[in-house]
């Protein structure tokens, strides 16, 4: 008899969704990818230090893990931590065995050192285009294995039907439907275009994390959210990321008067985490009342920044600048969503039959700031792990969502009026979250960002309710905007991605991940 419906269907097409689609065909399954825009577009492509693991004659898991917990401030999972630190030489096989063309040097790959690695563990394809290199990989397999992939394909909900499997509701070009599945594996990436200073592409706007929590699922760590130190910064000038690879290979950190200084602030300097680094930037900025510093990478010798950094140098090039002879001017700017849906080391959430894989979840492995290149890394081994499970359909765990610390739930009618000046759009929803709840936070921003959120999703939740807002939904964007607020205020204290000017310091008795659900309707 013909299959009624898909083993899993994947929502998201970057490294994550891919490669469990992937892995899923190898296993049996049938898969199925949903994405928002085309296959080619996604956060993946853009990733350009490269992918962690422990693969160097001097290196070890053992090395990789303890990197991993420092880096993490002290809410790294370690058993989450140990499983992909293990397990990622294995998954790098698997991407060669794909074809994924890791760089080498006379048959021997070649690794890098980027912030908070004690040892040389970062591969790359193509010098600074690793994200691209993997992304056309696993996209020409997807291809060449003729799995179902279903592009412009927005999901607007899922519900879970218990044993029974997982339904979700899309909008696509054939108008809006309701698809079936065993399972539902969420890999929708992260959320970083939230914020008007962004590295992200447009598409990295968090809904995946907003519709999974109206489902019912259990979001965790909203609060931490990655800020990449080095984007370029120009006005006029498109934003483009200047790999933290390049601080690897020697570059230093200016301020506009040609100082260095980021000796003064941590004794790893340039290679300090990236937390505080984007710190650092963000006072020297806000003493100086510029708008950039200066990445000063002319003590490398051109030939190796020519090879290391193609693309780099040639955004650059079409800048007017010269990586090898020119100061680049580069601010702090969102990245990385290091909290979300929370998961098992399955790939579980709290919701049966919804797995989670990527930047779109909270696997406990970053912690409160992420190590450098262990993202692209996290969707692999979690997703080997989803397909593992998934073909032990018996033995569903989860993660238990009893008594989240933040309960979320739309404020009544009568006290929905909208914000001053308007409901709040995206553009506004980018600007508010940038300048009240971005490097530096204090507690007065973050209330009336909380509460301008709150008052327009309400509002905006409504509108869903009563059908007048079709298709993707800024309610869904308003919502992941909430929870990120939401957690910096509830967060009385500064660790990883978070920092409060009024508790600059990181607490014990925050030394915990804070949960956050979706108020029940009575």
């Amino acid at each position: 008899m013909p299959r009624r419906h898909p083993d899993l269907l994947i929502v998201g097409s970057g490294i994550a969704g891919l490669y469990v689609a992937l892995r899923a065909r190898e296993e049996g399954l049938v898969p199925c990818i949903l994405t928002k825009s085309r296959l080619t577009e996604s956060n993946t492509r853009y990733a350009q230090g490269g992918i962690a693991a422990a693969v160097g004659a001097d290196d070890s898991p053992a090395l990789h893990f303890q990197d991993t917990l420092r880096a993490g401030a002290g809410l790294v999972d370690r058993a989450a931590a140990r499983a992909l630190t293990q397990e990622a030489p294995r998954r790098i096989a698997d991407l060669a065995r794909w074809g994924v063309p890791f760089d080498t040097v006379e048959g021997r790959v070649t690794l890098g050192r980027e912030a908070a690695h004690s040892r040389d563990r970062i591969l790359h394809a193509g010098g600074d285009a690793t994200g691209l290199h993997i992304e056309e990989t696993l996209q020409r397999r997807v291809v060449e294995e003729g799995i179902d992939v279903r592009e412009h394909t927005h999901l607007l909900a899922l519900r879970s039907q218990g044993r029974e499997g997982v339904s979700l509701t899309v909008s696509s070009p054939r108008g809006e439907e309701e698809l079936r599945g065993t399972f539902a594996v969420l890999a929708t990436g992260g959320a970083g275009h939230l914020y008007r200073e962004s590295s992200n592409p447009t598409i990295a706007t968090g809904e995946g994390v907003a519709i999974a929590a109206r489902g019912g699922a259990l979001v965790r760590d909203m609060e931490f959210i990655q800020f990449h130190p080095t984007v370029f910064r120009r006005e006029g000038a498109p934003r483009f990321l200047i790999s933290e690879a390049v601080r690897g290979e020697g570059a230093l950190l200016r301020n506009v008067q040609g100082e260095r200084f980021m000796p003064r602030y941590h004794p790893q300097a340039e290679l300090a985490p990236r937390d505080v680094v984007s710190r650092a930037i963000a006072f020297e900025l806000e003493r100086s009342g510029e708008k950039h510093v200066l990445l000063d990478a002319t003590a490398i010798p051109r030939e190796r920044l020519l090879l290391r950094f193609p693309t780099i140098g040639h955004f650059l090039q079409r800048q007017g600048l010269d990586l090898s002879h020119d100061l680049i001017p580069v601010a702090p700017m969102a990245h990385y969503m290091v909290g979300g849906v929370a998961t098992n080391l399955s790939g579980e959430s709290s919701v049966r039959g919804l797995y989670a894989c990527g930047e779109v979840t909270s696997t406990g492995v970053h912690g409160a700031n992420r190590l450098a290149s262990n993202s692209l890394m996290e969707g692999l081994v979690f997703g080997e792990r989803i397909v593992r499970s998934a073909r032990g359909a018996d033995r569903w765990t989860g993660v238990p969502s009893s008594n989240p610390e933040v309960l979320l739930s739309p404020a009544p009618r009568e006290h929905g009026a909208p914000s001053p000046g308007g409901p709040l759009t995206r553009n506004g929803l980018a600007k508010l979250l940038w300048e009240q709840v971005g490097i530096l936070r204090d507690p007065h921003r973050l209330q009336d960002a909380v509460a301008r959120i709150s008052r327009d999703w309400s509002i905006a939740e409504r509108e869903r309710e009563d059908g007048q807002e079709p298709g993707p939904a800024i309610s869904d964007l308003l919502l992941t905007g909430l929870m990120i607020a939401r957690g910096a205020l509830a967060r009385e204290e500064s660790r990883g991605g978070h920092y409060r000017t009024d508790f600059p310091r990181a607490r014990a008795v925050w030394r915990r991940h804070l949960g956050m659900r979706m108020r029940a309707a009575k």
